[in-house]
C-alpha cells in the first residue's frame, strides 16, 4: 500500500508547476481594467491551489519518509522577509500617492513613482537574498537533489521567487506607463498590480512558517 501513495509525491516535479500561473498573471496586470480586476482573483487562487498542492506534498512525504531530517534555514531568509514587507508598506504610500489627486499631475506622478522604485528596489533585493540562500545551503552541501528536505526548499523558494518576479515586471510596466504617459495608467492595472504584490508577502510568511515547522 506504501508504494502506491509513496511513489507518486516523491518529486515536485510530477505535480502542476508555476509556469502556466505566473504568466496568467503578467497577462492580466498588464491587461485592461476589468481583466485586470476579475483575473487577477483567478490568477491568485490558482498560484494558491498550486502551492496547496506542493505543500500537500511536503507534509504527506515527510510522513511516509523514514530519511526526513531537519535542515538550519539561512538567517538572510528573515532579512529577506523584512524585505519584502517593507516593500508592501512602500507600495502602499504609491498607492496613496496615486490616489491623492488626479494621475496626471506631475506632483503626484513624481511622488507615486518614487515609493514603486522603492518597491522595486526591495523585490530586487529579495530576489537577490533568495539567491543568496541557495549559495548557503549549497556551501554545506545542500542541492536540489540531496534529499527530500532540500527538494522541496529549493522548489517552493523557486516557485515563490518566480511569481515575485511576475510582480516587478508588473511593477516596471507600471512605472514606465507613469513616466511616459501618466493618463494610459489604469487605475485598475495598479490596484491589480498592488493586490498582487501584497498576495505574494502573505504567501511568502506562509511559505516561511512551513520551511521553519516542516524543513
Amino acid at each position: 500500500m506504501s508504494s502506491t501513495i509513496y511513489q507518486p509525491i516523491r518529486t515536485p516535479s510530477a505535480l502542476p508547476g508555476p509556469t502556466a500561473s505566473s504568466a496568467r498573471v503578467a497577462k492580466v496586470l498588464s491587461g485592461s481594467g476589468r481583466a485586470s480586476r476579475s483575473g487577477i482573483w483567478v490568477g491568485i487562487f490558482a498560484i494558491t491551489m498550486s502551492f496547496a498542492a506542493f505543500t500537500s506534498a511536503l507534509f504527506v512525504r515527510q510522513g511516509f519518509a523514514a530519511d526526513w531530517t531537519h535542515i538550519t534555514l539561512p538567517s538572510i531568509l528573515y532579512a529577506n522577509t523584512l524585505a519584502l514587507l517593507v516593500s508592501s508598506a512602500t507600495l502602499r504610500m504609491a498607492r496613496r500617492a496615486i490616489a491623492a489627486g488626479p494621475v496626471t499631475e506631475s506632483r503626484a506622478a513624481r511622488k507615486g513613482l518614487g515609493w514603486l522604485m522603492a518597491t522595486l528596489a526591495l523585490g530586487f533585493v529579495f530576489v537577490v537574498g533568495q539567491y543568496e540562500a541557495w549559495r548557503q545551503l549549497a556551501a554545506r552541501g545542500l542541492y536540489l537533489a540531496t534529499n527530500p528536505n532540500s527538494s522541496f526548499y529549493y522548489v517552493l523558494t523557486a516557485m515563490h521567487g518566480l511569481h515575485v518576479l511576475a510582480g516587478i515586471a508588473a511593477l516596471v510596466f507600471a512605472m514606465s506607463r507613469l513616466t511616459a504617459r501618466p493618463a494610459a495608467l489604469r487605475r485598475s492595472t495598479f490596484e491589480a498590480t498592488a493586490t498582487y504584490w501584497h498576495f505574494m508577502g502573505v504567501l511568502w510568511l506562509y511559505l516561511l512558517l512551513v520551511l521553519r515547522t516542516k524543513l
